[in-house]
């Protein structure tokens, strides 16, 4: 089996593209005028597989679907990013994929879109949602599913957030999602510039406004990069 930087090699497009599936990538869930508002916490939501929900103190109406890393778990992203989430009063779920990493990256969109949906839909229930700041995120693995649900749903994510992203995999876009990407120039596991050099180059040509930083590390979200990000959605 190849592994991501052989991947990266061979030419990221061709390789997607031949991943990508003609399987539905689009979401039904919508921000509704919830039931009854979950107060500040942290709460696991039932389903089968893991879910986690972050209600911050100060919550703006700023939402974010938090896709993990491969073989990494939403427990580990709430712990990431509660800090940012605190500072910038943004909301976050964050579920589990099915196998250890998000079906497309490997093979076809499919069970874990259907799962999102799920989750969505239950976290909109029961949390006041800005539909003008509605965001998916993500980290390594889920920074790519990320970008493109992201950009197949524009017409529910007004924001994308690609906490270093490896390639893009083909998709119909609807909408024109803002994009924020950053990725760090000493990444030894996705190495910039075959990942989000080349990401940021092919999103302009989709006429997407991109927000692109570059940071002196390796492959993780520092601290200071997921406040940025947060305060681009929440503003």
């Amino acid at each position: 089996m190849l592994d991501r930087r052989e991947l990266l090699k061979l030419g990221l497009g061709a390789f997607a593209f031949g991943c990508a599936s003609t399987d539905p990538v689009r979401l039904s869930a919508r921000p509704e005028r919830p039931r009854d508002v979950a107060p500040p916490g942290i709460y696991e939501l039932k389903f089968a597989r893991p879910v986690i929900l972050y209600v911050p103190e100060k919550a703006s109406g700023a939402f974010v679907l938090m896709l993990h890393g491969a073989t990494q778990e939403p427990q580990r992203m709430i712990v990431r990013l509660r800090e940012a989430a605190d500072q910038s009063g943004v909301t976050i779920v964050a579920p589990k994929s099915e196998g250890i990493t998000w079906d497309a990256i490997r093979g076809a969109f499919g069970v874990d879109v259907r799962f999102i949906d799920d989750v969505l839909r239950a976290a909109f229930a029961q949390c006041n949602v800005d539909r003008k700041r509605v965001a998916i995120a993500g980290f390594s693995d889920g920074a790519t599913y990320a970008l493109a649900l992201g950009r197949a749903n524009g017409d529910l994510f007004t924001h994308v957030i690609a906490f270093s992203p490896g390639f893009l995999i083909p998709i119909q876009p609807i909408g024109s999602p803002k994009i924020f990407l950053s990725h760090g120039t000493r990444d030894e596991i996705l190495p910039i510039d075959e990942a989000s050099r080349r990401i940021a180059r092919d999103l302009r040509r989709e006429n997407l406004s991109v927000r692109f930083h570059e940071f002196d590390g390796p492959h993780m979200i520092p601290p200071d990069v997921a406040r940025e990000a947060f305060e681009w959605l929440a503003r």
